[in-house]
């Protein structure tokens, strides 16, 4: 490819950067933002250049620490693997939102460091008559589901999964949002019924 083609698909992929309605930034390694589409940037109530430079962390906050922790290990090891984080953040009008960041290494060469290529996937705005499956259950969110049906609080639930109490709180939010439950006696329940807890176990435990 020559310079002059090379400079004719940047731009191209420039355009649908801007014009794609996924939010989507670019960052290096170390997490600071080299790049945001106007629909990563509307999050924030922002212009993509004023998110230019902004550490992503400084965005978005993990709901597991530990996550970050073992992508920015996966990283310095040159791992190209896909990396998928659940956050909160932000919005405009003092709004708590949440969702998920899905971070793909990118880069011109294998030995080069890699960019991350970062999308976000908003939770607390898919529609309810949609929901996922009940296989999309996390072994996380299992373990969660079984620690209520034996009758664990939220501080016991986050001391036994190594959650903060705001973590498990988040992922029963998904959870309830996904099988429309109007409580943890509901949600209990449809994890038995959907087959996320095994029967006639006690105390309960998810299916492996």
């Amino acid at each position: 490819m020559t310079a002059d083609e090379a400079v004719v698909w940047r731009n191209r992929a420039l355009t649908l950067f801007d014009r794609v309605s996924v939010p989507v930034a670019v960052c290096d390694v170390y997490g600071a933002v080299l790049l945001a589409n106007p629909a990563m940037a509307a999050e924030f109530g922002a212009t993509p250049g004023r998110l230019k430079g902004r550490d992503v962390l400084d965005l978005f906050r993990p709901v597991e620490a530990e996550q970050v922790e073992r992508i920015a290990q996966a990283l310095r090891l040159r791992h190209r693997s896909r990396y998928q984080v659940s956050v909160r953040w932000d919005a405009p009008g003092g709004r708590v939102r949440h969702g998920e960041l899905t971070a793909d290494p990118v880069s011109d060469s294998v030995g080069k460091t890699p960019a991350l290529l970062v999308m976000l996937r908003i939770l607390d705005e898919e529609p309810a008559t949609c929901p996922p499956p009940s296989d999309a259950v996390t072994p996380v969110e299992a373990r969660i589901l079984a620690l209520l049906a034996g009758g664990a609080t939220t501080a016991r639930a986050a001391r036994e999964t190594g959650l903060t109490a705001d973590g498990v709180s988040y992922h029963l939010r998904r959870l309830s949002a996904r099988w429309r439950a109007a409580n943890r006696t509901e949600l209990v329940a449809r994890a038995y019924a959907e087959g996320v807890l095994a029967a006639g176990v006690w105390p309960p435990e998810g299916r492996g």
